[in-house]
């Protein structure tokens, strides 16, 4: 297995920009405010969409094996991208901000 690139919720700052590679209820429950919401199967098609930043994009899932999976196929694409282990589970632990598309208290399903 190739080494993924890897940051922890605690190195981002609160308002980093994330790529959120959730399906589309999992994102409308509860998302970083800062994150571009690209489910994981639409990420080939739309690179285009990949924000571009100064330091390595961190890329989202629930838990971390989606965004991995993401991240790995995106490095061998050439992009700086790094995966956020414990996903939004850990944003959400960490007391992070988050939205909902709801309105609702966020949460991550």
């Amino acid at each position: 297995m190739n080494h993924v690139p890897t940051v922890s919720v605690s190195e981002l700052p609160d308002d980093a920009v994330l790529v959120d590679v959730r399906e589309p209820q999992e994102w409308a429950a509860g998302h970083a405010p800062g994150a571009v919401h690209i489910p994981m199967g639409d990420v080939p098609a739309r690179l285009d969409e990949l924000p571009v930043t100064d330091d390595p994009l961190p890329v989202v899932c629930r838990s971390g094996g989606r965004s991995e999976r993401a991240v790995q196929w995106l490095v061998q694409q050439g992009f700086d991208v790094v995966n956020v282990a414990g996903g939004m589970r850990d944003w959400h632990r960490s007391g992070k901000p988050m939205t909902s598309d709801s309105g609702q208290e966020p949460t991550v399903l």
